[in-house]
């Protein structure tokens, strides 16, 4: 029932897209602002990713809102007729599971798409609870894949490098000021891998508890285990005996801190912190900007150097 709602849900939209599209221009992508290109992402990373590689020469706008939740969310018609219309369209994979329809209904034969994790090595996520046909359906389409690999910092590099070929392909007459921009924006990112590793390199702990399993990828990379409470989505429950381990685990090891994130309601988090006599504190998975941090001009650097404090302070109790 639910897919032939959603197949339902993008035929109308597809309609509205249409009949929107009628009386445009055929090249109308650039038409608000000169000759900038018109980019058109998903979520915060690859808007983030996006801005630094295009610079003055394009427009980037991001679908999901700030402070919105980016693994249930859904385009309006409003939202189709901006991915219609884009010059280059660019996702993550897997986080963004209505793609192919969008892309699908709005189609742009002229419109550049990149999927930025494409390329990358996906480490099977903690398997979601399902029940009847979904579950059923999930056993047919193989493991669940995790997405979170902008949580890296080696890998968010890979990304950025997929979205400058993008941009490159699109507008081959600025490629030296693409490859310019994406160069500068890889420098700060190895910065940053710089800066975890030195920081995380003897911190007396090696496992952190979080209430989301968004930071596999991350854990690999610097050597550490990461102890999800839930699964891949954040909006999922533990089921009961999942929830004890958990416990058990963090009496056994004496963890102090059990992280939680911006966007979700910390209850479980918070119950386990309670269960053991610990505290809670935030690991961000930069899925969304909230609006404090948004007034005090964080970015997808910044945060994750608050990821990294928040880390060294918990893997040191």
């Amino acid at each position: 029932m639910r897919k032939w709602f959603k197949k339902s849900m993008f035929l109308s939209v597809g309609l509205v897209v249409l009949l929107a599209g009628c009386g445009n221009n055929e090249n109308n992508a650039n038409s608000n602002d000169g000759d900038k290109l018109n980019v058109v992402t998903t979520f915060y990373p690859m808007y983030e990713f996006s801005r630094q590689v295009g610079g003055e020469y394009a427009n980037v706008t991001a679908l999901i809102p700030a402070g919105a939740e980016p693994h249930d969310w859904e385009p309006s018609a409003q939202d189709m007729v901006k991915v219609k219309e884009a010059d280059i369209f660019v996702y993550n994979g897997i986080v963004e599971g209505w793609v192919d329809d969008a892309l699908s209904s709005a189609a742009n034969d002229k419109r550049v798409v990149v999927e930025a994790s494409n390329g990358i090595s996906l480490m099977e996520g903690l398997p979601e609870e399902e029940e009847g046909e979904e579950e059923h359906a999930h056993e047919e389409e193989g493991p669940i894949l995790d997405p979170h690999v902008w949580l890296d910092p080696v890998l968010a590099q890979k990304e950025v490098a997929s979205i400058e070929a993008a941009f490159e392909q699109a507008d081959p007459a600025n490629k030296d000021a693409y490859k310019k921009n994406a160069d500068a924006y890889i420098a700060k990112l190895q910065e940053l891998d710089e800066t975890y590793k030195a920081g995380l390199k003897d911190v007396k702990r090696k496992e952190f508890v979080t209430q989301h399993a968004a930071f596999g990828y991350l854990a690999k990379q610097y050597g550490l285990t990461q102890v999800p409470i839930a699964g891949l989505s954040p909006e999922q429950e533990p089921a009961p005996d999942d929830l004890a381990n958990i416990i058990a685990f963090a009496k056994e090891n004496q963890v102090k801190t059990i992280f939680f994130e911006t966007l979700v309601e910390p209850k479980i988090a918070q119950v386990v912190a309670d269960e053991i006599g610990a505290k809670t504190d935030v690991l961000n998975p930069l899925e969304g900007l909230t609006d404090e941090e948004q007034k005090n001009n964080l970015d997808y650097i910044g945060i994750m150097k608050n990821n990294l404090e928040a880390l060294k302070k918990a893997l040191n109790e």
